[in-house]
């Protein structure tokens, strides 16, 4: 296994693998996402935009099997920032994380650990965010797709020193994987003050 750091731009010849990669793993619960390549490089191109944004690539024999974004939230799409601002958190104070996403094979390996460790040790060098933070789909307990013995990642996040902020919430819509159309799904943010 590598990892590759990238920034900003860096990031383009990667893209195409990129949106494969989520449109693979977001493709089960609790996101359900019926993804498109080219909604993928859109979504993308925010980041890449960004030359202060982070791509945590995680690498077997030169193949992306896991990736993990960051952002500093002012270069977001103003649907993130809003909860912020409209919370009186300023925007420019914090480092937001776009997604980890990791092929089955690979998880259990301590990836998912080292994505939060790269990203907020980026944040720290950067020396200018209070917090980080990232934003997760909220499904109900009764959804009729959710696996029997599925469980959420509410404790690996707490255990990172994340807390739930329901409060802070927005909604983003995207067509599952039994839908006909695109529906607003309910997203709540996680936060965690840098020290």
């Amino acid at each position: 296994m590598q990892i590759k750091i990238v920034h900003g731009n860096a990031v383009a010849p990667h893209i195409p693998d990129l949106a494969c990669l989520r449109i693979e793993v977001f493709r089960a619960f609790p996101y359900l996402y019926e993804g498109s390549e080219d909604y993928e490089a859109r979504y993308l191109s925010t980041y890449a935009a960004s030359p202060e944004s982070l791509f945590v690539l995680a690498l077997d024999d030169g193949r992306i099997v896991g990736a993990s974004t960051g952002v500093p939230m002012a270069d977001e799409t103003e649907a993130f920032k809003a909860p912020f601002a409209k919370a009186g958190l300023d925007p420019e104070t914090i480092f937001y994380f776009g997604e980890s996403v990791l092929l089955a094979a690979y998880r259990g390996r301590g990836l998912g650990v080292r994505f939060f460790e790269e990203r907020e040790a980026y944040a720290r060098r950067l020396g200018r965010f209070d917090w980080c933070a990232f934003c997760a789909v909220e499904r109900p307990v009764d959804h009729p797709l959710r696996p029997a013995g599925y469980v959420p990642l509410d404790d690996f996040w707490g255990k990172r020193g994340y807390v739930h902020r329901p409060d802070l919430s927005t909604t983003f819509s995207w067509r599952d994987v039994d839908e006909a159309e695109e529906t607003e799904k309910p997203m709540s943010f996680w936060l965690k003050r840098m020290g």
